[in-house]
């Protein structure tokens, strides 16, 4: 286990969460699966307990740690993405299995992790700052999942 890593609290699903990550992103995986070692008030022996993975090369902890917790968008995944086609991709796959879309380059997943899907041109106007900014910006606003044209063209003016 990595000495800093991200702790996702899940119902009851992190090793199903991590397996599609897993499948989703580049430089992801799927590691240690610890199972219960005897039953608990909320599972049984061999339930799993916490799921080893990484997602984009960021190393984390899922914890099946029940529903008293809800995933809310104080925390996300942020995926930077090269091209349109990319960014479809991700989108997609996370939107298609069961996630839902949100706006600005948001969504969750399934198990209602949240998500950001940004292209680089999307991150590189706004940090360039003033009038490209701006409308990139503005154009970023109108939008659910970001179209890259659509803000390369803002970004022009």
């Amino acid at each position: 286990m990595a000495k800093n890593t991200i702790c996702v609290w899940y119902d009851k699903d992190a090793e199903a969460a991590a397996r599609f990550y897993a499948a989703t992103f580049p430089d992801s995986a799927v590691g240690a699966v610890i199972r219960a070692p005897g039953d608990y008030p909320d599972g049984k022996q061999g339930d799993v307990l916490v799921v080893e993975f990484t997602v984009a090369g960021v190393a984390c902890i899922g914890l099946n740690g029940g529903p008293a917790f809800k995933h809310s968008e104080a925390f996300s995944f942020q995926i930077a993405t090269d091209t349109q086609e990319e960014t479809d991709r991700y989108w997609n796959a996370i939107v298609g299995n069961g996630g839902q879309e949100s706006e600005c380059g948001w969504c969750k997943d399934r198990w209602g992790v949240s998500w950001q899907i940004t292209p680089r041109v999307l991150s590189e106007a706004l940090a360039a700052g003033g009038g490209q900014a701006k409308r990139a910006f503005d154009a970023m606003m109108t939008m659910r999942k970001i179209d890259v044209a659509a803000i390369e063209a803002a970004r022009r003016g």
